[in-house]
């Protein structure tokens, strides 16, 4: 038994053939299906994401299974198989288990510490369930990588560092006020840069929300999404003042809010502080509000250098997630060491009470007539002989399980009395 993943992502992958090899989340049982009937009836589960695309399988047979995976994948999609190869990584055992954890911890994502893989991976995992391509293996397995995961998150800080311009403006904030909660924020412009960081806004509990756009219709949407309130852009200059955090994000090419526009607004406010968030290229803010008492301006390269240091923080917790995931990857295997050798004993326990009822039914049919007490007697030291032979190795198989050479014993094991014959 061998657990093995075939798979793709954004290190090794271009997005066009990423794209050609997806499965889509809501038809996963169809495919899921048909890739039991490649393995054979094995255990299998599929993760497609925007950036991978992996078979997870548990397969008898190392190379055969494996094989399979991979002429699945091309198979489904209609794709030569010497098209896809060359971008292909197979891994196996120790270390698809150790690919698994890291991908659902996010040690593997394209942004480290991002929360989505894991619930990605819960949906990939729930459709196999849904399609009955999982089995006791795969559910011991990925059940210990969702706990690895949410150790990983729970012990480190790796989810806690701002790595998009948009979050690192609501971290910056934050920072500043606090308790974001009973902050007005005035978002300026209804692009999909605004629209990310006034969700990450939402998120942090903000309930003052307005919006401000050249194009009435797009602001009065992102608006209502955002259970936020319309500023006329006509009336934006006048309306600062009742902001505390300004967002600006517009494809303009000068200045919308000017130096000039802030102080009137802090004189109305009796000069509480201001923050002016400019994400946009070329800048909506005039650099000149860095002046003013009070006023707190961030812009594009400022929020870059955040991110940057963000990344590299979540670097130094990941070193600390690898070590999460390595004593779990240990662990498993432990476990399922312990799941080849049950079944191993079994069949050498039956191989065994095969050969001493074939061998008592010759004695007695040789011996004659004889008395019951006789008979359970030869059959009580048959039996006595039988445990005691098996004893020494069945223990030191079952102790030898958990350590690095516990494999090789369990094949010795087999060959020696003929197991798999």
């Amino acid at each position: 038994m061998h657990i093995v993943v075939v798979g793709l992502n954004h290190k090794t992958t271009p997005v066009e053939l990423r794209e050609r090899l997806h499965f889509p989340e809501a038809t996963l049982e169809e495919p899921l299906e048909k890739l039991t009937q490649y393995t054979g009836g094995g255990e299998c589960v599929i993760l497609s994401t925007c950036n991978r695309v992996e078979l997870y399988g548990c397969v008898a047979h190392l190379a055969h299974g494996a094989a399979r995976l991979r002429q699945f994948l091309v198979d489904y999609h209609g794709i030569p198989l010497d098209a896809v190869e060359p971008y292909l990584y197979t891994l196996h055992d120790a270390a698809a288990l150790r690919h698994l954890c890291r991908v659902t911890a996010s040690l593997d994502s394209l942004v480290v510490g991002e929360p989505q893989i894991m619930a990605q991976v819960k949906e990939a995992f729930a459709a196999a369930r849904r399609a009955k391509a999982i089995g006791p293996i795969f559910n011991q397995v990925f059940e210990r990588a969702f706990a690895a995961a949410k150790r990983v998150r729970t012990e480190t800080r790796i989810g806690e560092h701002a790595v998009s311009v948009s979050y690192a403006a609501v971290e910056l904030a934050r920072k500043i006020f606090q308790d974001l909660g009973a902050k007005a924020v005035l978002i300026i412009g209804a692009g999909e840069m605004a629209e990310l960081t006034a969700r990450h806004f939402m998120q942090q509990g903000v309930t003052h929300l307005r919006v401000a756009n050249r194009t009435p219709e797009r602001a009065e949407q992102l608006a209502t999404q955002m259970g936020g309130q319309v500023v006329p852009w006509a009336d934006l200059a006048t309306s600062l003042s009742k902001a505390d955090i300004v967002v600006s994000s517009t494809g303009s090419p000068e200045c919308i809010v000017r130096k000039g526009d802030v102080q009137s607004a802090m004189r109305l406010r009796k000069h509480r502080p201001m923050f002016f968030i400019d994400i946009a290229v070329p800048r909506d803010i005039d650099p000149q509000l860095n002046d003013l008492d009070g006023v707190y301006l961030y812009d594009i390269d400022d929020l870059q250098h955040v991110v940057e240091e963000n990344l590299r923080a979540r670097e130094s917790e990941a070193a600390q997630g690898e070590t999460i995931i390595a004593r779990e990857v240990e662990q498993m295997l432990g476990w399922l060491d312990e799941q080849e050798v049950v079944p191993a004993v079994i069949r050498l326990r039956k191989k065994a009470e095969a050969i001493r009822t074939e061998e008592l039914a010759k004695l007695f049919s040789r011996l004659g007539p004889i008395s019951e007490t006789e008979r359970m007697a030869i059959e009580a030291m048959a039996s006595s002989i039988v445990n005691k032979l098996l004893h020494a190795p069945t223990v030191r198989v079952k102790q030898q399980s958990q350590s690095k050479s516990g494999a090789q014993h369990l094949q010795v094991l087999r060959e020696l009395f003929g197991l798999d014959e």
